[in-house]
């Protein structure tokens, strides 16, 4: 089934809280009049539902969260011509689910018993069972695969016959025991007030210090071990995210729920978080399952055709693997993750060649993308492989980070962890000029464009905030929360106010549109993009030393000049 198209027109991205602290504090900035015509579209992060984890990507469900977001604020954005683009979160959903929860209380009388993976009947006769009572994998049919963090990716679930068992979990998880007390004790065991109180002080000792029940040292009572360790494990609690078994019927049923759920919301545009790791098969990778991503994909786009929403697949690949052109040849939208390192590489070769050739690409084979420059992961060089060479994209990890940026490497393996975390006004050496420049370019590339908040508002790297999320907060960097107060005393900064020129031209002119004929030329250290469409031409032409550059926007054969805009 062929899908909508999505306009392309100019789309905001935000957290909910973003902008001071609820989206209806977005939504009062975005009536003012500097924003009138600036944006189309608003990507609007999944904190906007109810969440525990990851700022938003841990979905319990997708309620509108009660702290960030209603219905009011969802029908004010409509009614400033503003449609939505929202996430649909394939692979996973949190412990903390009905049907997750589900499952904890019932056990195997659940009715979502296999609405998530249970490991050991997943790889049932293909692996050996350990004393931990989860089943080792063959060698052979897990060497190929991705995994997110150390180890197996399971969390030991305590169902309440006693037993543990394993389910799929991709992602983050967290298991929990709370402080107990004497009364805890003495409920289960037949002890004496002042010898419970002893255990339980002794327990909660050992958990503060992050040990696991089984560590658990109670000395001259270790008699009592293995009851206090059982009690301690049947009143564990989880946090985490849990990987959907597509399998099931009732999982579909959840697709098609959510999908009809974030369409009533306003939305347009579903970007699809995770989905490659949904599609699990014995012997096939669990990323990028070939054929099954394709076969979980199509079967989405025939529920979301009807619905009159376009799916954007997110993921993560090098330009060499050509994942984003196949997506292409199936008709999805793609995101650009190679014009944010691009555009850097072409401020620091002080050449467009690069980025020519990428545009042309997309021209010619007339690939769908959202483009973009900073976002709220980070900025992702390691994409470029095969576009750049290995040394160009090593220059350019170097530069970001020699400008404050922040690399985490996955599981200690240099340049595996495909981003580098800084804002992208810190990455262009919070040159003012860069920016408008980088912003320009972006609004003349092929596609829709999205703004990161805090791009816009000229957002510097923040160390503060990284420090104090603590271990795994890096991504934190790029995520600084503006008071409303804040973001309007911005708009008087020329870097922003010029910005939202740009940003209007975007979406005023008939000439920005996708049946536009888009040709890019560079000659040493000139870039010029041409639009040319519904009668009209659009110019950018820069020196990528100064930076300066123009626009120009004319109409007709007699070339009666629409617009003008100049960096000198």
């Amino acid at each position: 089934m062929k899908a909508k198209k999505a306009s392309w027109g100019v789309m905001l991205n935000a957290y909910p809280d973003s902008i001071g602290g609820t989206l209806a504090d977005i939504v009062g900035l975005l009536k003012r009049p500097e924003f009138r015509e600036a944006f189309t579209s608003f990507y609007i992060l999944p904190s906007i539902f109810n969440t525990d984890l990851d700022r938003g990507f841990s979905l319990i469900d997708y309620g509108l969260s009660e702290t960030l977001a209603s219905p009011e604020a969802l029908e004010e954005l409509k009614a400033l011509g503003i449609d939505l683009a929202l996430d649909f979160i394939l692979n996973h959903t949190s412990v903390l689910s009905k049907e997750f929860q589900d499952i904890l209380k019932r056990g195997d009388d659940s009715p979502y018993r296999d609405f998530f993976i249970d490991w050991n009947r997943f790889w049932d006769g293909h692996g050996t069972m350990t004393e931990d009572g989860y089943i080792q994998p063959d060698a052979e049919l897990i060497r190929d695969m991705f995994f997110r963090k150390p180890g197996l990716p399971i969390l030991m679930v305590r169902f309440p016959d006693g037993r543990d068992v394993p389910y799929w979990n991709t992602f983050y998880q967290e298991v929990r025991y709370d402080p107990i007390d004497a009364q805890d004790l003495m409920r289960v065991m037949p002890l004496q007030y002042g010898t419970a109180d002893v255990l339980a002080q002794c327990v909660n000792a050992t958990l503060a210090r992050g040990k696991t029940p089984k560590q658990i040292d109670l000395g001259r009572w270790n008699a009592y071990k293995a009851q206090v360790a059982d009690y301690l494990e049947g009143h564990r609690k989880y946090l985490g995210q849990m990987d959907l078994n597509i399998r099931s019927p009732l999982v579909w049923d959840y697709y098609r729920d959510t999908l009809k759920t974030l369409v009533g919301y306003g939305a347009r545009v579903v970007r699809l978080d995770a989905f490659a790791y949904a599609p699990k098969e014995v012997g096939a990778r669990n990323f990028m399952n070939d054929p099954g991503t394709w076969g979980l994909l199509d079967k989405v786009q025939e529920i979301a055709v009807p619905l009159g929403v376009t799916l954007l697949p997110e993921i993560h690949a090098s330009y060499a693997e050509k994942t984003y052109a196949l997506l292409a040849d199936k008709g999805y939208m793609v995101y650009d993750f190679f014009l944010p390192g691009l555009l850097i590489d072409m401020f620091e070769r002080k050449s467009g060649e690069y980025l020519k050739r990428w545009i042309d690409e997309i021209t010619e084979k007339g690939i769908r993308t959202v483009n973009m420059l900073g976002c709220h992961d980070g900025i992702p060089l390691l994409d470029l492989k095969g576009l750049l060479d290995e040394g160009s994209i090593q220059r350019l990890i170097d530069t970001v980070v020699a400008r404050g940026g922040y690399v985490k490497d996955l599981h200690g393996q240099k340049n595996v962890y495909y981003q580098v975390n800084a804002t992208y006004y810190s990455a262009l050496g919070e040159d003012d000029r860069r920016m408008l420049l980088a912003r320009a370019v972006q609004l003349f590339m092929p596609g829709k464009p999205q703004v990161w908040y805090l791009d816009l508002f000229g957002g510097k790297n923040d160390y503060e905030a990284m420090r104090h999320a603590g271990a795994g907060g890096h991504k934190e960097i790029n995520r600084t929360n503006l008071t409303a107060e804040e973001a309007t005393a911005r708009l008087e900064m020329p870097v922003v106010a010029r910005q939202l020129e740009l940003l209007r031209m975007r979406n005023r002119f008939p000439v920005f549109c996708e049946e536009a004929d888009i040709t890019a030329q560079t000659e040493a250290i000139r870039f010029r993009v041409i639009w040319q469409a519904a009668g009209q031409k659009a110019v950018l032409d820069a020196n990528l030393v100064s930076a300066a550059f123009d626009i120009v926007i004319t109409e007709g054969a007699a070339g009666k000049e629409l617009f003008r805009f100049v960096q000198e």
